[in-house]
C-alpha cells in the first residue's frame, strides 16, 4: 500500500513538472501606445516599407508608413536594421494537445475513438501550458489551427492564439473548420503479401468514402427538416458546414483521395480546404477550377511515388502559385515541433516561389484559408496587431533571430524552457 501511494505521489509531481512553464506568463492586455519605427516592413501584400513606423493602440495596428508620428506618451521601439512581418500561422497542427507523443499518454489528447465525431472540439483539450508553445513564439509563430486526430471525421478546430492562461483565452477563431480524413483508396506498397489481408482496401476505402457521402447527405435533409421529432446531436453538429459558416477540411495526399474532396464540394455545395495536398500539383487547375484551397503539410519530405522528382515536394509549392492556386505552407513535422515554418517557405523560394509569395503562404494565405484575413495575416491599418521583429530574413535560418513579439498589441515574452536551460548552463560554465 505504501509502495502504491508512493507511485501516485511521484506521478502527481512529474505531471506537474511536465506541463509547467517555467517563469514564462502571459503578457497583459495593451494599455500604453507602441510605436515601432525605424524598421523595413514586409506587410505580406506585396508592399515593402523600407524605414518605416508601425504604431500599436488598444490591439490594433492604427497607422504605419514612412510617416508616423508618435504619441507623446508612446513607447518606444527601434528596429533599426530591423525587418518586420506578420505573425506566422501554423495551419493545420496538434499543438497543445500532443505533447510527448505515444510516449506519456496522460499528456496527450488529441485522437478520438469512432469513426464519426462531428461533436469533437480540439480547444476544450488545448493546454496552454504546453511547453512547446513557447518555441514556436520565438520561431515567430503566433497563431495556429489546433485540430483534433481520428479515423474518419475527427471534430472541429479552433484558431488559438499563443499567448493565454485559458484555453477560453487562446480561442481566436473557435470551431471554425470541420475535419475529415479520407482513406487511402490503395493497397499500401509496405505490406506484403504476407501481411496482405483477404481484405481489399480499395474496395474498403470505396465503401468508406460511400458512407461518408451518405452521412453527409443525411445532415444535410436534417438541416432541411421544418419541424424535427428530436434533436440529433451528429447531425446537428454539421450544421455549420452547410451554413458555410466552418470548411470541410479533407486530409488527402493522392490524387484519387483529392478527387474524392472535389466531389465533396460539388455535390454537397460546401467550402472545401485540401490538408496534405502531396499530389495536389497533378490536379492544380482542377482544384482552381473548384476554388479549393491547399495546406501543403511539409515540404521536408520524399515524394509519394517512386517515380516522382526527389525534390517534388520542393517544387509543389510554386506548381500551384503558378495554378492560381490559394495555399499555405505549413510545418507537421513532430520531430522539430513545428517550429520549422518559415524555414519550409525559404525552402519554397529556392525552388520557384519570389519571397513575398513565401512570406504570403506563412501568414496572409493560411488566415485567409482559416478564415481569419479580416483580423490578422498581413500588416494594414484596422487589424490586429501581429507583430513579429527579425534581425535578420525570417525565411533565412542562417540570420533569422526574432527579437521581439506582439499579439493583439502585447508585447509576449520569449523565452521558453530551451532558452532557459541555455541560460542556466552559460551561467554554470561563466560563459554569460
Amino acid at each position: 500500500m505504501k509502495q502504491f501511494i508512493i507511485s501516485i505521489i511521484i506521478c502527481s509531481v512529474c505531471s506537474v513538472s511536465l506541463y509547467a512553464q517555467d517563469d514564462v506568463y502571459p503578457a497583459p492586455a495593451q494599455q500604453k501606445d507602441i510605436l515601432i519605427k525605424n524598421g523595413t516592413i514586409f506587410t505580406a501584400t506585396g508592399a515593402v516599407i523600407a524605414n518605416g513606423s508601425i504604431l500599436l493602440r488598444a490591439g490594433k495596428i492604427a497607422a504605419l508608413g514612412s510617416d508616423v508620428a508618435a504619441p507623446g506618451d508612446a513607447d518606444i521601439i527601434d528596429a533599426r536594421g530591423k525587418h518586420i512581418y506578420p505573425g506566422l500561422i501554423l495551419a493545420h497542427t496538434d499543438l497543445g494537445i500532443n505533447e510527448i507523443g505515444s510516449g506519456v499518454r496522460g499528456s496527450n489528447d488529441y485522437f478520438e475513438l469512432g469513426e464519426y465525431n462531428p461533436t469533437v472540439k480540439s480547444i476544450v483539450a488545448y493546454n496552454t501550458d504546453s511547453k512547446i508553445i513557447n518555441t514556436l513564439k520565438a520561431n515567430g509563430i503566433l497563431l495556429a489551427c489546433v485540430a483534433p486526430q481520428g479515423r474518419l471525421l475527427t471534430g472541429t478546430s479552433t484558431v488559438v492564439q499563443l499567448d493565454a492562461w485559458t484555453w477560453q483565452d487562446a480561442a481566436y477563431k473557435t470551431d471554425n473548420g470541420m475535419h475529415l480524413v479520407v482513406p487511402a483508396l490503395m493497397r499500401s506498397p509496405r505490406r506484403s503479401s504476407r501481411q496482405a489481408s483477404d481484405t481489399d482496401p480499395v474496395k474498403a476505402g470505396i465503401e468508406t468514402v460511400e458512407a461518408v457521402e451518405q452521412f453527409l447527405s443525411q445532415a444535410q435533409a436534417y438541416m432541411q427538416q421544418d419541424h424535427k421529432t428530436g434533436v440529433n446531436l451528429k447531425l446537428e453538429a454539421m450544421r455549420p458546414l452547410f451554413e458555410k459558416k466552418q470548411k470541410l477540411f479533407v486530409h488527402a495526399d493522392r490524387v484519387r483521395q483529392i478527387l474524392v474532396a472535389i466531389d465533396f464540394a460539388k455535390k454537397f455545395d460546401i467550402d472545401v480546404v485540401l490538408v496534405g495536398g502531396a499530389e495536389s500539383y497533378q490536379v492544380a487547375d482542377l482544384l482552381k477550377q473548384n476554388n479549393i484551397p491547399v495546406i501543403l503539410n511539409s515540404l521536408h519530405n520524399l515524394p509519394t511515388m517512386q517515380d516522382d522528382d526527389i525534390d517534388q515536394p520542393f517544387k509543389t509549392p510554386a506548381a500551384l502559385q503558378k495554378a492560381g492556386v490559394l495555399f499555405a505552407l505549413n510545418d507537421d513535422e513532430r520531430h522539430a515541433r513545428y517550429r520549422n515554418l518559415d524555414f519550409n517557405a525559404g525552402t519554397a523560394v529556392a525552388y520557384g516561389l519570389t519571397k513575398a509569395e513565401a512570406l504570403a503562404a506563412i501568414t496572409l494565405n493560411p488566415a485567409k484559408i482559416l478564415g481569419i484575413d479580416q483580423q490578422t495575416g498581413s500588416l494594414e491599418v484596422g487589424k490586429d496587431a501581429n507583430i513579429i521583429i527579425c534581425d535578420g530574413d525570417i525565411l533565412d535560418m542562417r540570420s533569422s533571430n526574432v527579437t521581439d513579439a506582439f499579439i493583439q498589441g502585447r508585447k509576449v515574452n520569449l523565452e521558453n524552457k530551451q532558452t532557459q536551460l541555455y541560460q542556466r548552463y552559460q551561467h554554470r560554465y561563466g560563459l554569460n
